[in-house]
């Protein structure tokens, strides 16, 4: 039997449900879709139900470019422009039911520092610390980048981390990075886990 096969995990009080970047720009219509975001939308509604039922704090991750952001081709970037602060392609999906309690995190906010883990240049880490979050459940966009970064600051910052796999997808611009992240994440530390596993 394999991790995901032998263990349930139960939610508790110092848990909490991390988002990260599921926006407009990166689902597959977006200005920099990940290719099937948007299929982790029901699973992700799913989690929220849980810990909303269990009243765990939920936190939200996104880009908040301003528009002249230096990840941009524009500015010589590595990216297409996206996830400008206050355009449809920065918003949450509709499709994406956060409660109206859930805590949101801007990111990647200055123009000339990107930022790629929702730790970066955020309030996140005191955030939890002030809420004695001890362990993150984490899902969201892109598996390779955001989701990637994350994770590592998290594991450095000491929390515990779950890797909600049915609910991240990859990016891959490079074939079999999305693969790659999810070795080192669990080199690192981070358990894997599913929808099926977290008792309800």
């Amino acid at each position: 039997m394999n991790e995901l096969e032998q263990k349930t995990w139960q939610v508790q009080p110092g848990d909490a449900l991390l988002i990260i970047d599921v926006q407009n720009d990166f689902l597959p219509e977006g200005n920099l879709g990940v290719p099937h975001g948007d299929n982790i939308i029901q699973k992700l509604n799913k989690y929220l139900h849980i810990f909303t039922t269990h009243h765990l704090p939920i936190y939200a991750t996104r880009d908040w470019h301003p528009s002249q952001h230096c990840s941009f081709h524009s500015q010589g970037g590595n990216w297409p422009v996206h996830c400008v602060a206050g355009t449809y392609g920065a918003k949450f999906p509709s499709t994406l039911e956060l409660p109206t309690s859930t805590i949101i995190i801007s990111k990647a906010t200055m123009p000339e520092k990107d930022a790629y883990s929702g730790f970066q240049y955020t309030n996140l880490n005191a955030n939890l610390r002030s809420a004695s979050i001890h362990r993150l459940f984490i899902g969201g966009l892109a598996t390779d980048y955001c989701v990637l970064n994350t994770v590592r600051d998290a594991l450095n910052f000491s929390y515990h981390v779950y890797l909600l796999i049915d609910a991240i997808r990859a990016i891959d611009a490079k074939p079999g990075d999305g693969q790659r992240a999810l070795d080192e994440m669990k080199s690192l530390g981070a358990q894997f886990i599913t929808l099926q596993k977290v008792a309800a």
